[in-house]
């Protein structure tokens, strides 16, 4: 991109935040909680990027300063000064020129909310559940080593110890930016505990990642559930419980169903299902919106459809690999302890270039 051209395109990004903080600062916004919340969260996305846009433009501005005295200063010492300038400041440009281009890609308006994780047993049988537990613990790992929380929210139990499903919530301003990424077929290749002829099983485990929506972002009325209280049940310890806690969730219009047995307050199980159903409810309104799109379609199933198998864990070569990029590492007992940053890095940064080609033509 043309150096005008780029400035003036980082110009306009700095009106449009100028803009959301006008917005915010408006009698009639602070009358309004939920439009304001939202403007809070995208002042909050933006402030970095624009901090950064600012500064870039300044050093712009102080190399153009610099060059003209190069060209038109006729005294030798100050010009030879000014060259010294002008030398330094396009070095420090030419370093951040690809970083301030990759912040003209517009945010993700996820960016910033926390997520919700399911991660389902695929094709395997038990031994695709006990890899389910193995991805639990790992992004639980991943969350703690990286500062944000992560929650449980329910859970069924196989009889050796793994999952069926799970649903994990993981909060922080990082979380949906770090690990939306993350939905589809996770392949395992390893000998199952289960497997006493010391043969190597493949299975399959799917996850799916929805951004948390706000209670207010989705209407749910009450006359479209169909909510079931029953007795918990589950292979053992606190998923067992002689009160009827456990609660069903069914969503007539869409016909999803969420359940939720692993508090023993009847209210607290409620609270979490609905947050699963909000999610879930989001989600599908998404892909409806994006099945009408063939780009933003196309794009959706590559960062998130269960289908799609994107990883590979070999246990005996000690190796993952991610198919999205062609992204190997031989360090598999570090990355399911949650040492996943290296891969997360390289997804972003493939994720960003697919990104920047989209707005290709403003290229020079």
């Amino acid at each position: 991109m043309q150096a005008r051209t780029l400035i003036e395109r980082l110009e306009r990004e700095i009106e449009s935040f100028e803009e959301v903080e006008s917005l915010l600062a408006s009698s009639e916004i602070a009358d309004n909680p939920n439009r304001l919340k939202e403007l809070s969260r995208q002042h909050a996305t933006l402030s970095p990027r624009i901090r950064q846009i600012r500064e870039f433009i300044k050093l712009s501005r102080e190399a153009e300063e610099a060059r003209s005295l190069v060209e038109t200063e006729s005294d030798s010492e100050v010009r030879e000064m000014a060259e010294a300038e002008l030398e330094q400041l396009e070095s420090v440009l030419q370093s951040r020129r690809k970083q301030i281009e990759y912040l003209l890609i517009p945010p993700d308006p996820n960016s910033g909310r926390g997520i919700l994780m399911e991660i389902r047993a695929g094709t395997g049988g038990e031994e695709a559940g006990l890899f389910v537990a193995d991805l639990l613990r790992m992004y639980m790992r991943f969350a703690e080593k990286r500062g944000l929380k992560a929650e449980l929210l329910s859970a069924q139990e196989t009889e050796i110890g793994g999952y069926k499903e799970v649903v994990v919530s993981v909060q922080g301003s990082e979380a949906y930016d770090l690990l939306h990424r993350e939905g589809g077929a996770h392949r395992v290749q390893r000998i199952p505990a289960t497997e006493s002829g010391g043969r190597i099983h493949t299975s399959a485990v799917t996850v799916a990642v929805m951004p948390e929506v706000e209670e207010t972002e989705i209407e749910i009325d009450d006359k479209d559930l169909e909510i079931d209280v029953y007795r918990a049940s589950g292979a053992g310890g606190q998923h067992v419980n002689k009160t009827e806690s456990a609660i069903r969730i069914t969503h007539i219009p869409s016909g999803l169903v969420v359940t939720c047995q692993d508090e023993r307050s009847q209210h607290k199980n409620k609270a979490k299902a609905m947050r699963v159903l909000r999610a879930r409810l989001s989600e599908q309104e998404d892909r409806a919106r994006a099945a009408s799109d063939a780009a933003r379609k196309k794009e959706q199933v590559k960062s998130g459809d269960r289908s799609e198998r994107i990883r590979t864990y070999n246990f005996p070569q000690g190796r993952v690999t991610d198919h999205r990029i062609g992204f190997t590492a031989y360090n598999l007992d570090h990355f399911m302890e949650g040492e996943m940053d290296e891969l997360l890095e390289a997804l972003l940064a493939a994720e960003r270039e697919e990104k920047l080609k989209a707005i290709e033509p403003a290229r020079a």
